[in-house]
């Protein structure tokens, strides 16, 4: 490489402050030829943003209801309650919910279903509870009422479920033996018919293969160390709080991005599902989808925009780095206003074709959640402070 590419990666490295920096990064176009943009864009990528980057897949959401303590507290309730998994029958597994609703947990966590998936399970049990005391009222040549028609079973929804877990009491006594019913049959392998060939049940698992026998053994000895990495590996480890914060997690550079503004009291608009149309006529943007956030001043001016993109895959980040240009080229169009990225995960590693061109693109105006709080000192954000 070239002593000249060394020196200007260099100088912007060392530049003294971040407006220093963006403008040695424009100068590059006009020191070096476009065969030369390409290297020098993946040098200055790799030396100075790239030991900033950390990888997504390395944390997961602190999550309070998936810690041990809580699912420790339900369990030995469960324990308790059933005598060590001994009384387990449907009553008795009715009388536990009624208690202790959170030992739900529990019994969810045993069938290997999400809340949504035992919320569906209980439509299965609760229809068939219901024709069943249809026919009992039919063969006793009893007339249907509405007091026949409370006795009979109703599916527990998602919600009604979660707030079970959390340790919330039923306002319906009917849900406990609708849950303890779907419980029973789905440990003893009635809950579903048999698995078509090549599948099998979520409760075909070694914990289960005794039914309520296999609960109790392990219970007492303990899971075997290779059946828990068995498990691990079947779910992949972390795998039911990942799910279940996905939504938080792919927010997690936009919540970080707009409580940096909120602090510092900068006008903006974070970009969502139902104001795209108000921000294009707002600012007269035609690139769409918007921008994630847009910054203006008191006037409603709009000084900058900024887009946040996560991806662990450098394939992925090639791609993503296409949008920058194209909001490179909205923002030549509304008179050169600047770009800012926020880029996470160790996809942008790939210098050459994915972070190189974001860097260009922005002027260098690249930040990770390690370096967000300095995207505040370039301009125009110090001129922006408390004007929200």
């Amino acid at each position: 490489m070239s002593p000249s590419v060394e020196r200007t990666v260099d100088a912007i490295t060392n530049a003294s402050s971040w407006n220093a920096r963006v403008n040695l990064v424009r100068q590059i176009p006009e020191r070096f030829g476009r065969a030369d943009w390409r290297k020098v864009f993946a040098k200055l990528a790799k030396d100075l943003y790239v030991p900033n980057l950390t990888p997504d897949f390395a944390y997961v959401d602190l999550r309070e209801d998936f810690e041990l303590p809580v699912i420790q507290a339900a369990y030995d309730a469960a324990m308790e309650l059933t005598e060590g998994f001994a009384n387990v029958s449907s009553a008795d597994l009715e009388r536990c919910l009624a208690i202790k609703p959170e030992t739900l947990r529990i019994f969810r966590l045993l069938l290997g279903y999400i809340p949504k998936e035992l919320a569906a399970a209980t439509k299965v049990v609760a229809a068939t509870l219901q024709a069943d005391a249809g026919e009992r009222y039919k063969s006793n040549q009893l007339p249907m009422s509405t007091d026949h028609l409370d006795i009979a079973a109703e599916p527990v929804s998602e919600s009604r479920i979660k707030s079970m877990e959390q340790g919330r009491e039923s306002s319906k006594a009917v849900i406990p033996r609708v849950l303890a019913e779907t419980i029973s049959r789905g440990i003893t392998k009635t809950l579903f018919p048999e698995a078509a060939a090549g599948l099998r049940t979520k409760q075909d698992r070694p914990d289960l293969v005794h039914g309520w026998n296999s609960v109790r053994q392990y219970s007492t000895e303990g899971v075997p160390y290779p059946v828990f990495l068995h498990q691990r590996h079947y779910g992949g480890s972390f795998l039911q709080v990942l799910n279940s914060g996905s939504t938080q997690r792919g927010d997690r550079i936009e919540d970080a991005v707009q409580e940096l503004f909120e602090r510092h009291g900068i006008p903006f608009v974070r970009t969502g599902n139902t104001n795209q149309a108000e921000i294009a006529s707002r600012f007269n943007l035609t690139v769409q989808p918007a921008p994630d956030f847009v910054v203006h001043d008191a006037n409603g001016t709009l000084r900058g925009m900024l887009e946040c993109k996560t991806t662990n895959d450098g394939g992925t980040a090639r791609d993503k780095a296409a949008r920058f240009r194209g909001l490179r080229v909205e923002a030549n169009r509304l008179g050169g206003i600047p770009v800012f990225a926020v880029l996470g995960g160790l996809g942008w590693t790939r210098t050459a074709d994915a972070l190189g061109p974001v860097v260009q693109e922005c002027d260098g105006r690249v930040f990770t959640l390690a370096t967000l709080d300095e995207m505040v000192t370039v301009d125009p954000m110090p001129h922006l402070f408390g004007l929200a």
